[in-house]
């Protein structure tokens, strides 16, 4: 069995992956935070109805069914895949040489996404666990 297959496990990879490019690129920020005229940058929050782009799909446009008792219903495919994009955002403070990033801002944000990273990863475990222990032969 691939774990892949499993959305809990693809959506969780997919929010390490939101995280550990923020944390990139809150790192880069605090490594220009002396150079001249550099807007500091961040990712848009990471939401669940992006992560419904990947979902797979039928022909009909709607989300395959996978047993009897589901329910039909339609998903929006002009959705791009999900992917990360970084986006310029100006801090509270600009200084004179039009630097505007806040160091103080930049770390609560970097502790903000080390929070929710090892949340996910603690998540991500745990669930591995209660898979293994199903898979256990019965007496073990």
């Amino acid at each position: 069995m691939n774990l892949s297959d499993i959305p809990l496990f693809s959506m969780l990879r997919g929010r390490m992956g939101h995280l550990g490019e923020r944390q990139r690129l809150i790192a880069q920020n605090v490594a220009n935070s002396e150079t001249p005229g550099y807007t500091p940058q961040d990712l848009k929050a990471y939401s669940f109805q992006a992560q419904m782009r990947g979902v797979q799909m039928t022909q009909a446009g709607a989300p395959a069914r996978t047993q009897a008792a589901h329910l039909s219903g339609t998903v929006n495919r002009t959705a791009a895949a999900s992917t990360f994009k970084a986006v310029r955002s100006k801090d509270s403070e600009t200084t004179m040489d039009g630097n505007s990033v806040v160091l103080e801002e930049e770390m609560m944000k970097m502790s903000e996404a080390r929070m929710a990273y090892d949340a996910a990863v603690g998540f991500y475990q745990k669930s591995l666990n209660l898979l293994r222990t199903a898979a256990r032969p019965p007496g073990r």
